[in-house]
């Protein structure tokens, strides 16, 4: 009887432990990084459609989608800027939001904006910080199902390497970066195809791959959001063209 009590014990504070943990956790995913003021003025957010979780830039006609990832507890529309801009050159962007603002907890997620959009041909998966990460996840297990794979401020783990993937890699990379540091990118090399395609952004940093503001741990940018913004969509197109 003894034994009995002392087990239901362990197992009631276990329990209790576990929903401490988890509501902690909980309530630390809900602060987020949102999309700028700056942002908001530059483009309409209410006006993006949403739908089943997932902001859709799309192009009249557009055969060609991509995919974007956000960073960890990043809002998907402070992505908004890269979406607009890419529509305006004829491409249909989904942006999925994901659970607990993680992405690593449904990579998968490519797969149903795959599936709702056939008549889509071409399909380019990607995305920012861990979002890349779990991009990577994704096109591991499904390398027919993209034509290619980006990486914002990002990279694959070492267990989730893509060294012979078929697909055509891009990493573009901030140069005061101080979370995907430019030693980190370099280091990746080894698990990406020998045909990736590395790009520097000169004074980008980590945040400004998005827009929404400040991140702990990066280093101040030397450009203005916009202008790396720019740059990371000129540079997707120029390599979704070639």
């Amino acid at each position: 009887m003894q034994r009995r009590k002392v087990l239901k014990t362990a197992v009631f504070s276990l329990v209790a432990v576990f929903v401490l943990l988890f509501s902690a956790f909980f309530v630390w995913s809900r602060f987020t990084y949102e999309p700028s003021n700056k942002l908001k003025k530059m483009i309409n957010l209410d006006q993006v459609e949403s739908k089943n979780g997932v902001y859709t830039f799309q192009a009249d006609g557009a055969n060609t989608g991509i995919i974007l990832y956000p960073g960890a507890k990043v809002e998907p529309l402070a992505y908004a800027y890269i979406g607009e801009k890419l529509k305006q050159n004829g491409y249909s962007v989904f942006i999925p939001r994901m659970p607990f603002s993680l992405a690593i907890f449904n990579p998968n997620q490519a797969e149903r904006m795959i599936t709702d959009n056939s008549n889509i041909d071409h399909w380019y998966l990607g995305g920012h910080s861990l979002g890349g990460a779990a991009a990577a996840m994704y096109a591991k297990k499904h390398p027919d199902k993209i034509d290619g794979l980006y990486f914002l401020a990002s990279y694959p783990s070492d267990s989730q390497s893509i060294k012979s993937a078929p697909y055509r890699v891009l990493s573009i990379s901030g140069e005061r970066d101080g979370l995907s540091t430019q030693e980190k990118t370099a280091a990746s090399g080894k698990n990406l195809p020998d045909t990736t395609v590395f790009e520097e952004i000169k004074g980008g940093n980590h945040a400004q791959f998005g827009m929404y503001g400040e991140q702990r741990g990066d280093r101040p940018a030397k450009i203005p959001a916009v202008k790396q913004q720019e740059e990371i969509v000129n540079v997707m197109l120029d390599w979704i063209k070639s």
